[in-house]
């Protein structure tokens, strides 16, 4: 079959819906597929307001357009709600086409971290997006029954895995750092909600590995924190695996892939009792769920890795 997805979220970025979306199209490719992927790289584009790093797509329609008739998709997947995404829907509703939607990140949650906009009218924006959907993905039942309750139609499971050749407790080395070793690997940007993991009182070290528009700002302000920067592949699991407790202060993510790679590297977590954790979390072998995060990263010191 020949799939498209369309996404605002593709390479160069560095997140969690790329590697979701990148392992997807490894995997249908791999089961004799043909996957095409549209990114804001094929287009001329504007920063993110608030957001450099990530590139949105300035008046992609046309252009959009040229290459869908040119792969000639048998089935079309609209991974997110950018101008791509919205692009990508407008394409499909003129010609009467049918088309998947996802639910990647909550969207409304992030506007109002960054620009104080009421939570029910970014819903009402989403609900009309993915309304003409005849599947909106989401990775968790919890978030399935948010939705559910805002008033979205069509939802689907569509959960999410790790690749436990990558990640795994074997990758442990010792980058000299006092132990215990609390991490957050992560985008750092103001959704991830890192100051409540940098505030808290630990014994060790407090490692950030990732990039984001917080880093230097964060840097600045707690210079007895260790920052890694950004890492990949090998280097990036050999992060999780010297770790001692994935600390995971997120309380808007909808799923948080990090927290499968940290239990896959044999690392507890501690999180928050939200969407998300509680539904990766499900064992109080594997982590601690709890409104003190200190609390939280304390109990999971004490778990067996």
């Amino acid at each position: 079959m020949r799939i498209l997805i369309v996404s605002d979220a593709w390479h160069p970025q560095v997140n969690g819906v790329v590697r979701t979306l990148s392992t997807v199209q490894r995997e249908l490719q791999a089961m004799d597929h043909i996957v095409h992927v549209i990114g804001p790289d094929r287009f001329r584009t504007l920063p993110c307001p608030t957001y450099p790093e990530i590139r949105l797509a300035l008046l992609p329609g046309r252009k959009l357009a040229r290459l869908i008739d040119d792969f000639a998709p048998e089935a079309i997947h609209v991974a997110t709600e950018g101008p791509l995404g919205m692009a990508a829907r407008a394409y499909c509703l003129k010609r009467s086409l049918p088309f998947t939607t996802a639910y990647h990140t909550r969207f409304p949650e992030y506007v109002r971290a960054r620009l104080f906009f009421p939570l029910a009218w970014t819903y009402a924006i989403l609900r009309r997006f993915h309304g003409k959907s005849s599947g909106v993905m989401v990775a968790t039942k919890s978030i399935r029954a948010d939705l559910e309750a805002r008033g979205f139609a069509n939802i689907k499971d569509w959960t999410r895995g790790v690749d436990l050749t990558l990640f795994h407790p074997s990758k442990r080395r010792d980058f000299g750092c006092q132990s215990p070793v609390f991490a957050f690997i992560g985008r750092v940007a103001v959704e991830k909600n890192i100051e409540a993991f940098l505030r808290l009182d630990l014994p060790g070290t407090k490692l950030v590995v990732g990039d984001g528009p917080q880093l230097e700002s964060l840097k600045r302000k707690y210079p007895g924190v260790t920052f890694a920067g950004a890492h990949k592949g090998e280097e990036l699991a050999t992060r999780f695996a010297s770790a001692d407790v994935f600390v995971f202060p997120s309380r808007t993510d909808t799923f948080g892939l990090v927290m499968l790679e940290a239990l896959a590297s044999g690392l507890p977590v501690a999180a928050y009792p939200v969407p998300g954790p509680i539904d990766v979390i499900t064992d109080a072998k594997a982590g601690v769920l709890n409104e003190n995060l200190r609390h939280a990263a304390h109990q999971a010191l004490a778990l067996k890795r």
